[in-house]
């Protein structure tokens, strides 16, 4: 496994997904704390984690949350362990976490299954600038 940065949680999205983009963005803006690392699922980096962490493809649809050598998340799960780090009232999402988990995950698979039809794709993963290269692992 490749070296990862220490204390940092590893967020892999989908890299030409105009939803995962904007939540990506989101994410780094409400990260006051710098939490979170960003590796597209379409990486290099991302198939490794996803490999070593013995996650099934058909689990891959828009979002994991890996701590190195703690634990791993996806689906609702993932956001709402990402909504409890960033700052403000988004942690306050984590109130979902009382609904059963076939319920949260239904609604999250309806959602990324749609994701291209309603937000649109891109032709390739997301390019971040200068400032924010050093949130994204490659």
């Amino acid at each position: 496994m490749i070296n990862l940065p220490k204390n940092k949680k590893i967020i892999l999205f989908d890299g030409v997904c105009n939803l995962c983009d904007a939540a990506v963005q989101f994410v780094i803006k409400h990260d006051k704390k710098d939490i979170f690392r960003f590796a597209s699922l379409q990486s290099d980096l991302g198939q490794e984690i996803i490999k070593y962490i013995g996650i099934n493809n058909s689990n891959i649809d828009s979002i994991i949350l890996y701590q190195s050598g703690i634990a791993y998340y996806y689906k609702s799960d993932a956001v709402l362990e990402i909504a409890k780090n960033l700052s403000g009232i988004f942690y306050f999402v984590t109130i979902f976490k009382i609904f059963p988990i076939k319920l949260r995950n239904y609604i999250y698979d309806y959602i990324a299954k749609n994701r291209y039809k309603w937000y649109g794709k891109k032709d390739t993963c997301m390019i971040p600038t200068k400032e924010l290269k050093s949130k994204f692992l490659e």
